[in-house]
């Protein structure tokens, strides 16, 4: 019988993490010129802040079983076996696929005196999932608490006094929300309380979204399915988005918006796609186009890892609608910038304000739409109307740059080649960013 997923990861993260060590020792003098400025010390934690939390991969039946998509150090199995970039990731797992990347890092230091920066090799997410979905639900306000008495009391207290915590950094693969919940809630709501001890104030967290006045979170990329190991299978893929043939105006992949809810933007999506779909059977589609809107059911989490069922209506659609949902932000941005999918937003905090280093603000215009959603719902906006206003040539163009910035949003496969990574991708971005803005912070306490 093979060894569980969580017990073959473990063995494999731990001697990745020995060579790792190894390398960075023989090889630290010869890099001190290129890594001024951008050392980065991993502590390290007990188990059971990160390798142990994996055994409890099929506890919690209410969030899911997780355990499939611990594989390939967090990018799940493979869509199919003779595929080599493509796998069915769950975005939860980003904790761990960053910190195997992490590994990777070419500017590793063992002396924490040397570091810019600290990485905490602490699984938030999943271990938030017993005060989510476990046991610990009523006690939610002491998710975290264990390993800051670790990191401040039991291990090398030096190591976090040097900075009161300012050059810290950790993954946390969930939207920030889920770890805000105030301290004085009692009896507690959703979430836990981690973002909001006073322990963590000073640490920077990586998070799949940021609340709409963050300071201590960043918000980074979702991680999709597709996680190429070289650069000739990214140029390939670049290649078939360019050329595939866009038969459709626009399409939207997601669940809610049910024709008989309560007023909302999904909903007002939903009617004018199905209402457009009608009219294009009958009049042969419009503009061009062989439909004006397709719509791709993702109801009760049926896409979320099986990227076919999406990624093959995007590569054929010149828009992709991304309303919000339980939250503000979604996985299918990203999805839809792979497919050279134009996305199309109806509120800032679905993208603008929140991966401000992976796509800047000043840049949305470029390659993207946005229509207020309270102009669709409460003023009658057609949303492909506007789509349809926009010319063919500004479409390609908008195209192209989506092009451009793909990379910048991926998630390369670990032990990739070199030609790949002269490419930077979500990590290597997300790692500059975690560097400047500890930096910054450093200068600020500096001046105080």
């Amino acid at each position: 019988m093979p060894p569980p997923p969580f017990v073959k990861f473990a063995t494999i993260l731990a001697t990745t993490f020995f060579f790792s060590l190894i390398h960075i020792t023989s090889q630290q003098s010869d890099l001190e010129s290129d890594c001024t400025g951008k050392w980065i010390h991993i502590r390290q934690l007990p188990p059971r802040f990160n390798l142990d939390l994996l055994s409890n991969c099929s506890t919690y039946v209410i969030f899911d079983n997780f355990c499939p998509y611990i594989t390939n150090h967090g990018l799940g199995q493979k869509t199919h076996n003779r595929s080599r970039s493509w796998y069915r990731t769950d975005p939860h797992m980003l904790e761990l696929l960053f910190h195997r990347r992490m590994l990777e890092y070419p500017c590793l230091t063992p002396d924490p005196e040397a570091a810019t920066a600290i990485y905490l090799p602490y699984y938030a997410g999943i271990d938030s999932l017993q005060y989510l979905y476990g046991p610990e639900v009523n006690s939610s306000f002491e998710h975290g608490l264990d390993l800051f008495h670790f990191v401040r009391y039991s291990d090398s207290p030096s190591i976090w006094e040097r900075n009161s915590g300012h050059d810290h950094f950790l993954v946390m693969a969930r939207p920030a929300w889920d770890f805000s919940q105030p301290l004085a809630n009692d009896p507690p709501v959703w979430g836990t309380s981690f973002l909001e001890l006073p322990e963590f104030y000073n640490v920077t967290a990586l998070t799949l979204e940021s609340r709409a006045y963050p300071w201590q979170e960043q918000a980074i990329p979702y991680p999709t399915s597709f996680h190429p190991p070289n650069l000739a299978l990214l140029d390939s893929w670049v290649k078939r988005v360019r050329i595939s043939r866009r038969t459709s105006l626009a399409m939207f992949a997601g669940g809610g918006g049910g024709l008989s809810g309560s007023l909302n933007v999904r909903r007002s999506i939903r009617i004018e796609c199905e209402n457009s779909t009608a009219q294009g059977e009958e009049n042969g589609g419009g503009d061009g186009y062989g439909k004006l809107c397709d719509f791709v059911d993702c109801s009760n989490g049926i896409c979320e890892h099986d990227p076919i069922r999406f990624m093959k209506p995007m590569l054929h659609a010149s828009f992709c609608l991304q309303p919000p949902g339980d939250t503000p932000t979604r996985r299918s941005t990203f999805d839809a910038i792979l497919a050279g999918c134009i996305p199309v937003f109806f509120e800032d905090l679905s993208a603008k304000s929140q991966y401000g280093w992976h796509l800047p603000e000043e840049r949305y215009k470029e390659f993207s739409v946005f229509i207020a959603k309270e102009d669709v719902v409460f003023k009658g906006v057609k949303i492909l109307d506007v789509l349809t206003g926009i010319p063919r040539a500004e479409v390609r163009r908008m195209r192209e740059k989506l092009l451009e910035i793909m990379p910048g949003i991926m998630y390369r496969k670990h032990g990739s080649s070199l030609g790949l990574r002269t490419r930077k991708d979500a990590f290597d971005i997300a790692v500059e960013g975690t560097l400047q803005r500890i930096k910054s912070r450093l200068a600020e306490v500096a001046v105080q």
